[in-house]
This record gives C-alpha cells, sequence and structure tokens, in this order.
C-alpha cells in the first residue's frame, strides 16, 4: 500500500512539473491547409497565474491559409494585445510574444471547426 501511494505522488508531482514547464514567453502559431468550409479556431491564452484570454476567429469558406493566419491574428490582437505583442510571420504563421512585466503563458487550440485547415502551436 505504501508502494502505490509513493507511486501515485510522484506520478502526481510529474505531472505538475510538466504543466509548470509548458509555459514559455514566445509561441507560433502554425496555419496550413484552405477553408473548405466557414467554421471558427478558437485559441485560449493562459499565463503561468492569471485569467486565460480567449480569442475567437471567424473563417470564411474558401480563405487560404495566409489569410486565416491573419484572421486568427487579428482575433488574438483584439483581445490580447495588451498584454502580447501579436504579428504574422512567413505569411502561414501567427507570433505571439509576451511583453514586458507579463508572465510566461501557454497557448492552445480550444476549438478548430474549419475543414481543411490545421493549426498547430510550436514553443519558440
Amino acid at each position: 500500500m505504501r508502494t502505490w501511494i509513493l507511486a501515485a505522488s510522484l506520478a502526481l508531482a510529474a505531472s505538475t512539473a510538466v504543466a509548470a514547464d509548458g509555459v514559455e514567453n514566445k509561441w507560433r502559431v502554425e496555419v496550413s491547409g484552405n477553408a473548405e468550409s466557414a467554421g471558427r479556431i478558437v485559441l485560449q491564452v493562459a499565463p503561468a497565474k492569471g485569467e486565460p484570454i480567449r480569442a475567437v476567429a471567424s473563417i470564411a469558406k474558401g480563405r487560404a491559409e495566409n489569410d486565416v493566419a491573419n484572421d486568427v491574428s487579428a482575433a488574438l490582437q483584439s483581445v490580447a494585445s495588451g498584454q502580447y505583442n501579436v504579428e504574422v510571420d512567413d505569411g502561414e504563421d501567427v507570433l505571439i510574444k509576451k511583453q514586458g512585466g507579463e508572465r510566461d503563458f501557454v497557448i492552445t487550440v480550444v476549438e478548430n471547426t474549419v475543414q481543411g485547415v490545421r493549426v498547430e502551436i510550436d514553443a519558440e
């Protein structure tokens, strides 16, 4: 029983450490593919401490990947420009970087209902 409790405690500590290590100061949102349907892409920006911010990009059918990246960038800028610098890079990527004094953060895809468009997120 003691071994099981120790193993469970170690597993919980390891998962907490992985979650804490997931925050960064800069992220790249990679958009690929063209919009085969209308839909939305919802991203969440969550600082290490504090309230998360959600950005919703409405995507029209037929948008090319560069246009989708611009839509995602505009959605992020509309809700997060006070805390984060947001810019389009290489046409199809969106960079989001914390501004001075802000905490490191993690960004995740909450929802993507746009057929044909893939969204991947990588730390910079």
